[in-house]
């Protein structure tokens, strides 16, 4: 491929735009992660995580993917044999379940249908009919990546509390957090898994786990095998702003830079923005005629949208098309959805110009792939968007 003029659009939904600020922080130079100017770097933060997460909790920053951040959560909290109750919304449920059988855990899997977030009410019945209170945990997605469904993880919270179960709630916000209103506190979220590239707006290589005071009481009897991942080292350092082992210090500074991004622009504001973009790119796809794979308006996703292609049709061919026409990368289909939908990413930092050309860039996609649709989707969008 020869040099494209412009910049390439990446519009899946992570990793996302990183923005120039934060490029500009990672760059500096690297310094003594065990000297005063670290320190001070590390505890600033820690304080901004607490606000993006809301908790007054310790946060876990690691060198890792999500999937790492995955494996800590259950690490440190589960022991052999312990029996999880997780949740079959999308790829990204399904990879988190098996991370769990292969550390040993017991795992009553909820089958769903790739279309719908966690049901309370299912969960509320698994957990009554818990008597002999075998299941330790609750691990859902807030936010399912491969489909646009997100779960009502406050609802999940008040079934537990009714089926007045004491299993820990964990929840993934690798793809929400910093772009959906979430509050790790105030819905008694016990272990929150996150990563640095998505609405955190940094390249991979962070994972973080916000940790309740239950959370941290069942680590002291936990005995699935621990180091790297091991809260009790991370969290006796990171009180002097510290590390067991040496961090990832130039994401550090990034995070620095995208925590005050973040809060410069107000989290209220950030939530509506995620919102906004989003109801302009569904009016895009029914516009289109083309079918969003979320099947509950309540559940839609505010960071991405996944539209599913007509039959006979591959998703993939047009996405190809996309990027060699127009230089824009769209999600692909996981799973069982390869081939049959396609990813809008909408989340980070992002506008309503880049939401356009994202827009325009499908639109003229699809007409080139020869997929059936109508044209005014991005007319619909903006109609939207120049109104509010």
């Amino acid at each position: 491929m020869g040099c494209r003029s412009g910049r390439h659009f990446l519009q899946i939904p992570g990793p996302t735009n990183v923005p120039e600020r934060v490029l500009r922080a990672i760059s500096q130079a690297t310094i003594d992660h065990r000297g005063p100017e670290f320190a001070e770097l590390a505890l600033e933060v820690f304080h901004g995580l607490q606000t993006i997460f809301s908790t007054t909790g310790p946060v876990v920053i690691y060198p890792s993917s999500g999937t790492g951040a995955w494996e800590a959560s259950l690490v440190n909290t589960l022991s052999p044999g312990d029996k999880v109750l997780m949740f079959e919304t999308g790829y990204f449920a399904a990879l988190w379940r098996n991370v769990a059988v292969k550390l040993g855990l017991e795992v009553d899997f909820v089958h769903g249908d790739w279309r719908h977030g966690v049901d309370p009410t299912v969960v509320e019945q698994k957990l009554a009919a818990d008597r002999d209170r075998k299941i330790k945990a609750v691990a859902v997605v807030h936010n399912e990546t491969s489909t646009g469904a997100t779960s009502r993880v406050h609802d999940v919270r008040k079934a537990i509390d009714r089926a007045k179960h004491p299993a820990l709630l964990m929840v993934d916000t690798i793809s929400s957090l910093a772009s959906i209103d979430y509050r790790h506190d105030e819905w008694g979220v016990d272990v929150t898994v996150c990563c640095s590239q998505k609405g955190l707006m940094l390249p991979p290589g962070l994972g973080l786990n916000a940790v309740s005071s239950k959370a941290l009481e069942a680590s002291t009897s936990a005995r699935l095998p621990r180091s790297y991942w091991d809260w009790e080292a991370m969290l006796r350092d990171n009180k002097m702003g510290f590390f067991p082992y040496t961090p990832a210090t130039n994401l550090l500074y990034g995070l620095r830079e995208a925590l005050r991004m973040l809060l410069e622009e107000g989290l209220d504001r950030v939530f509506a923005r995620h919102l906004r973009h989003a109801e302009a790119t569904r009016r895009a796809v029914r516009a289109w005629g083309l079918e969003i794979l979320c099947l509950n308006p309540d559940e839609y996703s505010p960071a991405l949208t996944t539209v599913v292609v007509p039959e006979t049709h591959d998703a993939d061919a047009l996405r190809k098309v996309v990027l060699e026409r127009f230089d824009m990368s769209l999600g692909t289909g996981l799973g069982k959805l390869k081939g049959k939908v396609f990813r809008i990413g909408h989340l980070g930092d992002f506008n309503d110009l880049m939401l356009a050309g994202t827009l325009c860039g499908v639109e003229m996609g699809l007409s080139l792939a020869g997929i059936p649709f109508s044209k005014g989707g991005v007319t619909a969008a903006l109609d939207f968007l120049s109104g509010r």
